[in-house]
């Protein structure tokens, strides 16, 4: 089979199945073609995208070029065999999951495939039934690992657990109105506003209220990165794309994958990294840093900026073309001036939020003091 005439299975849009399949990109090698058009046309209906090689060094091509989530891999192929091949591609930083699939084995060759990274380890011939099964439980494992991967990382931002937009005023309610509104389609949102206004609190809800609610919620603060390294946290990078790259890096438009990635203050981005924002939003690909692989990408970006950014254009320091793909649907947050009335409600849930942390009894502010608030 030449990899080059390989072509993905996009999956029918009657398809009813679980986000977690039609999401993922599966890679089958095996050397009997009825065993390869048979996984396919199995797998098709199932995931977004699916593709096949009859040879270790076929599949090589096509994972140099695309980003898997799951391989099934036959032991026995022509040329190198799939325990080799599987060694080779760990040790160039692919993290997925791999099932491996043979007519011929005993205990030896089942360790000697688990020490090479192997998921999972089936016999043929095997049902249906059998390669669903661990198709569905290799999927869920590489799922986990991406809200595992999320979790560990918004606990060490310490970042604040949600909690809902505090505030009856009509302000607020108006507020509430437009992200709820926002939430069920999917264009890209931009949250303006004052600094210490709440656009992250917003753009959770706004993830919170949408379809997209069970899948990751990803905050990128574009301020507080490095311009040298704000590419590589978005899109990830390749083993060896620069000094110190001892291995390959998912970026977190992997991880959000399904999600929302909310990046703010998104007026910090360089110019290049505007660019390749750009190309995303168009084509819902992403290319890894030093990388020759292309991910396909259903995220919804939520920005967030406490800037002018039609002044930022009009100054040469954002991209036209950007904001405007941005400003899809734009939400401005009021100012505290703006809804007074809601301080003694806002000061009452910060005593009960911070005195837990505090290890002291929370106090009870009287009515002089909210006055004085006001």
């Amino acid at each position: 089979m030449n990899p080059a005439t390989a072509t993905p299975t996009e999956r029918p849009a009657a398809d009813r199945l679980g986000e977690g399949w039609l999401r993922s990109a599966v890679l089958v090698v095996d050397d009997e073609e009825g065993m390869r058009n048979f996984l396919t046309k199995t797998l098709q209906r199932r995931c977004g995208l699916v593709m096949a090689a009859d040879s270790a060094e076929a599949a090589d091509t096509l994972a140099r070029a695309h980003r898997f989530d799951l391989v099934i891999l036959d032991i026995t192929l022509p040329g190198k065999n799939g325990i080799s091949w599987l060694r080779k591609l760990r040790e160039h930083g692919y993290s997925g999951e791999v099932i491996l699939i043979t007519a011929f084995a005993d205990l030896e060759t089942a360790i000697e495939a688990l020490r090479a990274g192997a998921s999972d380890f089936i016999l043929k011939p095997f049902r249906v039934s059998q390669i669903l099964n661990a198709v569905q439980h290799s999927l869920e494992r590489s799922h986990l690992k991406r809200e595992n991967w999320v979790l560990r990382r918004t606990l060490r931002q310490r970042v604040a657990p949600r909690q809902a937009l505090i505030g009856e005023s009509a302000a607020m309610r108006s507020l509430r109105v437009a992200l709820s509104r926002a939430a069920q389609v999917a264009s890209t949102v931009l949250l303006s506003g004052e600094s210490g206004t709440g656009k992250e609190l917003a753009a959770r809800a706004l993830h919170n209220d949408s379809p997209r609610a069970g899948a990751p919620f990803v905050p990128v603060s574009c301020a507080t990165m490095s311009p040298e390294r704000i590419e590589t946290e978005l899109f990830g990078h390749a083993k060896g794309a620069f000094a110190g790259a001892t291995k390959s890096r998912d970026g977190l438009f992997y991880y959000a994958q399904g999600g929302t990635l909310f990046l703010d203050e998104v007026a910090e981005l360089p110019l290049p990294v505007q660019a390749a924002l750009l190309r995303v939003l168009d084509d819902r690909l992403i290319r890894p840093v030093g990388s020759e692989q292309q991910l396909s990408v259903d995220v919804r970006i939520t920005a967030a900026t406490n800037r002018d950014l039609a002044g930022e254009v009009a100054a040469g320091r954002f991209r036209k073309d950007l904001y405007y793909r941005l400003q899809v649907v734009e939400i401005t947050l009021p100012p505290l001036r703006e809804h007074k009335g809601d301080i003694p409600e806002l000061a009452v849930h910060f005593v009960r939020t911070l005195a837990p942390q505090l290890g002291v009894e929370p106090i009870q502010l009287t009515a002089s003091e909210l006055d004085y608030l006001g």
